[in-house]
């Protein structure tokens, strides 16, 4: 009877893990991944920290409006077919300039974000045209490491952080 009781116990543990992800049953098992962005030497809260992906996703959100609002009125003067390509080619130089230049976009002030370069702090223009371009295609902001980092800014190396 003991060994049946013994047995539930580990198969609710087994299930827990799977429903709580790979990440939390490995830290119960005793590995230790730090916070996120502590790999690249930056602060577990506060300005400089890895952002999160609310605050992420809430920029894109911002820019991507604000570039369908731009093809909308000035390109293509009326909603049509083409209106979502216009945008994406209004988002491409908005990342090409914006981000090159300033380090981040009008979402990503909006919510406090800005983009750095690994080591130096300052994306160069053609960190910020690989990061735009991948970023663009979608899948590689889809794929995350542990730090919470797309892989568009693990090829691009570069980090959006809090400002």
């Amino acid at each position: 009877m003991r060994a049946q009781y013994r047995g539930r116990v580990d198969n609710r543990q087994v299930i827990g893990s799977w429903l709580s992800g790979p990440r939390e049953a490995a830290e119960q098992a005793g590995a230790d991944f730090g916070y996120r962005g502590e790999q690249l030497g930056l602060p577990e809260e506060g300005p400089g920290s890895i952002a999160r992906p609310g605050r992420r996703f809430g920029a894109l959100a911002v820019d991507w409006g604000l570039c369908l609002l731009i093809a909308y009125g000035l390109l293509t003067h009326g909603y049509n077919q083409t209106t979502g390509n216009w945008a994406l080619l209004v988002f491409l130089g908005l990342g090409f300039l914006t981000v090159g230049t300033v380090g981040f976009t009008p979402g990503k002030r909006l919510f406090g974000l800005r983009v750095v370069a690994e080591g130096t702090g300052r994306v160069n223009p053609l960190r910020a045209v690989v990061r735009t371009v991948l970023l663009c295609l979608a899948i590689p902001a889809l794929i995350w490491d542990r730090d919470g980092r797309g892989l568009h800014d693990r090829l691009a190396r570069t980090v959006e952080v809090r400002i």
